[in-house]
């Protein structure tokens, strides 16, 4: 796939989310101060050169903050979405081919647990399991491989009918082989899609959990906590809550233009 060839809205988001990786790897040695390091005399301070983006309620840089906490939100996410790729699939491409009890068990649990909207659902598991990050890393697992099992599995249900399957059945192919061999590749491109669009998704659930209280605690410098710490301030010092914002909404919508991007030109037109 030549990236001359992608739309110019998709090469923008894949750029936006290159600088911010390339951020996110170098923080510690782009940081001018601590952003843990209290400073009460500087408590809401101006952008300055000591302070780039001004300082927060507690006399912190803003800026710091910002660019430390990018390592805990997309490493959050990074996680999240790798490990619901790793449980969804298996599952999908078991359910799947070998249907009967099994696909009934995998889609019962599975449509038990849709029936509720993904947000309301991670934050009933991160408040039953306790306010913390590997806690909010866990229910949004739990809420999200859901949509991959559901995937790969409509996938596999078409393609082990065709011929090539079939044929693989008749040569003596084992369950395995064609599992792995025939039908893995063809789930990869639409996954590859969903997970793209997803990783927008994901960081809102978990900026969204962190803002509530149920993610990151103080003095975490996590961009949904930095949300929460700000509201209080937000009429007299609004910076405190647009910073972290605006990064949230910058990824967001870069990881939303490569999916469109990757779905226009791999044609997934049913994600």
């Amino acid at each position: 796939m030549k990236m001359k060839n992608w739309p110019p809205t998709a090469l923008l988001g894949l750029i936006l989310l290159i600088t911010i990786v390339l951020i996110t790897a170098i923080g510690p040695l782009l940081i001018p101060n601590d952003p843990y390091m209290a400073n009460m005399a500087e408590r809401l301070s101006s952008p300055s050169l000591t302070y780039p983006f001004g300082t927060d309620h507690m006399g912190r840089c803003i800026f710091s903050r910002i660019v430390i906490g990018s390592q805990a939100t997309l490493g959050i996410t990074v996680l999240v979405i790798t490990t619901v790729i790793l449980i969804g699939i298996p599952i999908g491409l078991v359910s799947g081919y070998i249907g009967g009890r099994v696909d009934s068990i995998v889609m019962r649990l599975a449509d038990g647990l849709i029936a509720l909207p993904e947000f309301i659902l991670a934050i009933a598991i991160a408040g039953f399991l306790g306010p913390s990050l590997t806690n909010l890393m866990i229910s949004v697992v739990l809420v999200k491989w859901i949509s991959y099992t559901r995937v790969v599995r409509g996938i596999v249900l078409s393609e082990r009918e065709k011929e090539y399957v079939l044929a693989a059945r008749v040569g003596g192919c084992t369950t395995w082989r064609i599992i792995t061999r025939h039908l893995l590749p063809q789930i990869i491109s639409p996954v590859l899609v969903l997970a793209t669009l997803d990783v927008g998704k994901i960081i809102l659930i978990i900026s969204s959990l962190s803002y509530l209280g149920l993610g990151a605690q103080p003095p975490a410098p996590e961009w949904g906590a930095m949300l929460s710490d700000g509201r209080p301030y937000f009429q007299t010092f609004p910076e405190l809550m647009i910073y972290p914002g605006m990064a949230i909404f910058i990824v967001v919508l870069s990881c939303n233009l490569i999916g469109e991007g990757l779905r226009d030109k791999l044609g997934e037109k049913s994600i």
